[in-house]
């Protein structure tokens, strides 16, 4: 055994040196080699510079669990599922259109897919699940995965929201009539928390505000905050806010404001935009989870727009920074995506809106990369500030993007 480990040692050392100072070593020649030394593989489908190999060997991993979940009891790994893109054929996503391709869009395909990517996740030991009234069929799709595979309440955390209405009755061309109608009115909310109760009843652990803007009014309406206190009293879910456009920090400190005569806060979470791209909220958030709110971020690819295939817009020129350092970690551009929001300080729960199986594996790397301390707040805050977009010009892009 000694006289092997020695050999191993010494072939190492020698296809090392043998390399310039900037190569990458491959992965195949390696992994016979890890094997005999009895370490882990490397991150899946990437080469591993002799960097992040010291980085990963040197450091001690931090972990990556959010302990309690919304006080639910479960242990969640910082990576969720949203189902936006599973629940309905129709997505403002760059790749979604072929993201289905040759298995179509129909409601039991859709379905099916569904819970391919739910049991792949829940496989992962993915635990927390957020879905929409507005995503189609996302709360039936979840509720029936759950049911189906005999999950217990107890073993996992799920999280919806009310105030849009899917009005694209499974049509991904609409004639360019809305995919969903939004209505934050008190009315809306007891019809919306009832099909959602309908759907989901007793898995349920947070019920949110779909993005809640102030010119919604929604923040300022006392029947519909009167109506999530008694959802919060006599279901006990926990109440929640999702955040969208320029002023998503505004509207967060609005809602922070919003308490009971005894100084208790209305909302429990807030679910923000937060990426490499729009950062612009993130003193928000660290204020929010300072006073006790868990942070959810939504779409941490921007509608991926963090991949240079099929973006023509000006975020396009944001991305060479990103995509060189993902180059010189050995990872995927996605993967470095979501772990530079993971090692924010508000300790976020980051969504993928993982359509395929293929998607969820390279989304899930970022876990590998926050453990093996390959992602540092340091290596995330180099990457914001080589990506970060104006807000006005963020939002304007994203208001431009097609359903697909």
């Amino acid at each position: 055994m000694r006289a092997s480990r020695a050999l191993c040692l010494y072939l190492t050392s020698a296809a090392v040196l043998a390399q310039p100072s900037h190569a990458l070593v491959p992965n195949a020649f390696l992994l016979p080699i890890r094997r005999c030394f009895g370490l882990p593989p490397p991150l899946r489908g990437a080469t591993t510079t002799r960097t992040a190999m010291a980085s990963a060997a040197s450091s001690d991993p931090a972990g990556t669990d959010l302990k309690d979940m919304l006080g639910s009891g479960v242990s969640c790994p910082q990576l969720g599922i949203g189902l936006a893109a599973l629940g309905r054929p129709g997505y403002i996503s760059l790749t979604h259109k072929s993201d289905f391709d040759g298995v179509g869009k129909g409601v039991e395909a859709m379905r099916e897919r569904a819970y391919e990517v739910l049991d792949a996740s829940w496989d992962k030991g993915v635990r927390y699940f957020d879905a929409a009234r507005s995503y189609g069929r996302a709360e039936e799709f979840l509720g029936g995965w759950l049911e189906a595979r005999k999950v217990a309440p107890g073993d996992v955390c799920v999280g919806s929201k009310w105030g849009y209405t899917y009005t694209a009755d499974w049509q991904t061309d609409t004639g360019g009539e809305p995919h969903e109608v939004k209505e934050h009115s008190r009315e809306n909310l007891v019809k919306q928390s009832k099909e959602t109760q309908e759907m989901l009843g007793k898995y349920m652990n947070l019920y949110q505000i779909h993005s809640a803007t102030q010119a919604s009014g929604v923040l300022q309406n006392a029947s519909v905050i009167e109506e999530l206190w008694q959802i919060k009293k006599q279901r006990g879910w926990k109440i929640g806010l999702s955040l969208s456009g320029v002023e998503q920090a505004d509207t967060l400190r609005l809602a922070m404001g919003v308490k009971s005569s005894e100084g208790e806060l209305l909302f429990d979470s807030v679910q923000a935009t937060y990426n490499v791209l729009e950062s612009s909220c993130g003193e928000a958030l660290q204020e929010a989870f300072g006073v006790g709110m868990q942070v959810i971020v939504k779409e941490g690819m921007a509608n991926g727009r963090v991949f240079e295939e099929g973006n023509k817009g000006p975020s396009r020129e944001k991305l060479s920074f990103l995509h060189a350092e993902a180059a010189r970690i050995g990872c995927s551009v996605d993967a470095l995506s979501l772990a530079c929001i993971m090692v924010q300080g508000f300790r976020p729960m980051v969504l993928s809106g993982a359509a395929t199986k293929a998607h969820l594996e390279s989304n899930s790397e970022a876990l590998a990369l926050v453990s093996r301390s390959l992602v540092t707040r340091d290596v995330a805050l180099k990457i914001l500030e080589a990506t970060r977009m104006p807000p006005d010009a963020y939002w304007g892009e994203r208001g431009g993007l097609a359903w697909q």
